[in-house]
């Protein structure tokens, strides 16, 4: 009878959609990427679920300012997550989404049953709301009047409301950390809960709004809509099919092994979530783990401090390799870290380019000069230089698989370039140039080759979970073309070298100018300018340079106002009739605050006539007319072309 396989269930957050993703969004969703990857080469069945959380009164306020539709808002930002993820590789197997029908109805089915059997009731909530975390906090948990997650104002809330009975279950909550201590990791966020939340009395939750409607509705009682807490929670079962006629990797992958997560929502996955599990009589996850920040010297990333760190930027211009190796390598995991643009370029040349690149680029370089490119055989433990680092391999094995099933990524690295160390200390200890010259040595010098490239072999199988281009290219040169020889099994085998040839290739990681490259890191940060009081002024966002090719994309033409209207059900936005010589279109802009309509009309303007079109509020929008913000007031204003200029004008 076949060995059934092994599940493994990982989850990292589902990401609100209210900005831009800077590299600390990323950290979550990269370490939750190396655990999918190791565990599936360690024969693992895994289930690795991503998402967005979509609904909230803060969603449906920002669409409001930008006079859209909160779907159309969250359509846009979940667009450029799921680009970027992609830009990132993350290997997830699924994507929710809780706007998605499929987690809507399983939303409702689970809120109407915890209403039937008397874990959630109707009352009133009067308290502290916190929009920007769609939190509810009492009086004592404020500090000095402020959110204590994220330090923002906090609003005085009252209205209808339903209740979830957490007073219910908080003795068997403690009890299952008690009978569980590795439920929770690090441990100190476990003392956090109990010490914060837990012992000072677990109120009863207000989990449903009426103040706004953009959320799922409660059942049988529209005007009320899910808390987005509640509504967030429950992507972790409804992405499996829970509830539905369709559950089979409900039942084949739950309870999940890991939750994985970043430190500020610990309290709603180790208290709220819990608890849900426990009415629904449902298992509990096998761990939570909540990573701590990346912050930068002067605190979290924040646009207004010009400290934020794109992503993007940084793997258009070090590849996906250095900017994945530097998130897990420089920072404990569980702890907090800051990034610094000397930090990322030195782990970049010391590590990659000096260790970890010239230690490949050696050993290619000699098997071509010494063997004509040929690898030679490798025979095992010929000398105590071979048995030490045939013992240092074994016991990195050890060592990267122990800390990689504790999550410890940063551990694991260092135990990994410990041996990239001891096989570069092992060309000096064996001098393969002093071999060459002795005719008498060639069958030592071929097995000193092996050896080295063995290592690399073994390196590169284990960096496949944490990198997703620099391992093929170290199989590539070492002429590597059986799959067997890069699967995790392979390592605990040493000799398996390849019989054909290396063939040489661009160092993996090219050496970095210091200055240069940590001046350009500073570049991509944008700073704040001052004004002539030498006030901080928030700028512009500085985005990636584009090249001309790209830039003569845009179709850039001068059209003529010839109307101009106000939308209905939308105080911000403008409807145009525009003239564009050869033909006429219509564009929606959001500048009704800063116009009234007659003002445009006769005016030039510039617009792009070759953006896909979009639907805003029913109406069909044909391209963008160009505005400038003053970064000062936020005021927007049309940029106006000569009126000498012909309807239909190129701009160039």
């Amino acid at each position: 009878m076949a060995e059934e396989k092994k599940t493994f269930y990982i989850t990292t957050p589902i990401y609100y959609p209210s900005g831009k993703l800077h590299i600390g969004h990323a950290y979550s969703t990269v370490a939750g990427d190396v655990m999918a990857r190791y565990k599936r080469m360690r024969g693992f069945d895994v289930m690795y679920l991503t998402g967005t959380d979509e609904h909230g009164q803060k969603i449906q306020k920002k669409a409001a300012e930008k006079g859209v539709t909160p779907q159309e808002y969250v359509d846009e930002i979940v667009s450029g997550i799921q680009d970027l993820w992609k830009k990132l590789k993350i290997s997830n197997d699924d994507f929710i989404r809780t706007t998605q029908k499929r987690h809507e109805e399983v939303v409702q089915k689970v809120f109407d049953q915890l209403i039937q059997q008397g874990d959630i009731y109707l009352d009133e909530y009067e308290g502290w709301y916190c929009t920007s975390c769609e939190s509810f906090f009492t009086e004592r948990q404020l500090v000095d009047g402020h959110c204590p997650d994220c330090g923002g104002p906090v609003d005085k809330v009252r209205e209808e409301s339903y209740f979830f009975k957490m007073s219910k279950y908080v003795d068997r909550l403690v009890k299952y950390y008690e009978d569980h201590p590795d439920f929770i990791q690090p441990v100190s966020r476990k003392n956090e809960m109990l010490n914060n939340f837990i012992k000072p009395g677990l109120e009863d939750l207000a989990v449903s709004r009426t103040t706004f409607d953009w959320g799922v509705k409660v059942p049988g009682d529209p005007k009320h809509v899910v808390y987005v807490w509640v509504d967030a929670l429950i992507n972790y079962i409804s992405a499996l099919g829970y509830g539905t006629e369709h559950d089979e990797k409900f039942q084949k992958y739950w309870p999940a092994n890991v939750h994985l997560m970043s430190k500020e929502i610990v309290r709603f996955h180790t208290i709220y979530w819990p608890i849900m599990l426990m009415a629904l009589d449902l298992p509990l996850p096998e761990k939570i783990f909540a990573h701590g920040w990346i912050l930068m010297k002067d605190g979290k990333m924040s646009k207004s401090k010009g400290n934020v760190v794109d992503p993007v930027s940084l793997i258009d211009r070090y590849g996906l390799d250095a900017l994945r190796y530097y998130l897990l390598r420089e920072v404990p995991f569980g702890h907090d870290g800051v990034f610094t643009p000397e930090g990322f370029v030195e782990r970049t040349n010391f590590d990659l380019a000096n260790d970890l690149g010239n230690l490949l680029n050696r050993t290619v370089a000699m098997i071509n000069k010494y063997f004509d490119g040929v690898m030679p055989a490798y025979t095992a433990s010929e000398t105590e230089v071979d048995k030490s680092l045939e013992s240092f391999i074994s016991e990195t094995v050890e060592q990267v698989e122990e800390n990689l099933e504790n999550m410890q990524f940063s551990v694991a690295l260092s135990s990994l370039w410990q041996l990239i160390s001891r096989t570069n200390k092992y060309i000096d200890e064996t001098e393969p140039w002093k071999l060459a010259k002795d005719g008498a040595n060639q069958e030592r010098l071929g097995n000193v080759m092996a050896h080295l490239a063995d290592s690399l072999r073994v390196i590169g199988v284990m960096l496949q979970p944490f990198m997703t281009e620099a391992p093929a290219e170290i199989f590539r040169q070492l002429g590597i073309q059986d799959k067997l020889l890069t699967e995790w099994d392979s390592i605990y085998r040493q000799g398996q070298v390849a019989s054909g040839k290396v063939e040489k290739g661009k160092p993996i990681f090219p050496r970095l100018d210091v200055e240069a490259e940590i001046k350009a890191i500073k570049e991509m940060m944008s700073g704040p300018a001052a004004d002539k009081q030498g006030n901080a002024v928030e700028t512009a966002e500085k985005k990636p340079e584009v090249t001309y090719d790209d830039f003569m994309k845009m179709d850039l033409r001068v059209a003529e106002v010839v109307k101009c209207e106000k939308m209905k059900n939308a105080d911000k936005l403008l409807k145009f009739q525009l003239d564009l010589g050869s033909e006429k279109r219509q564009i929606i802009s959001g500048i009704a605050k800063y116009y009234e309509p007659e003002e445009l009309i006769g005016k030039k303007v510039i617009c792009i006539i070759n953006l896909k079109p979009v639907k805003l509020r029913g109406e069909m929008s044909e391209g963008m007319i160009l505005s400038g913000e003053d970064p000062e007031s936020g005021k927007l204003a049309v940029a106006i072309a000569n009126q000498s200029l012909p309807n239909g004008s190129v701009v160039k």
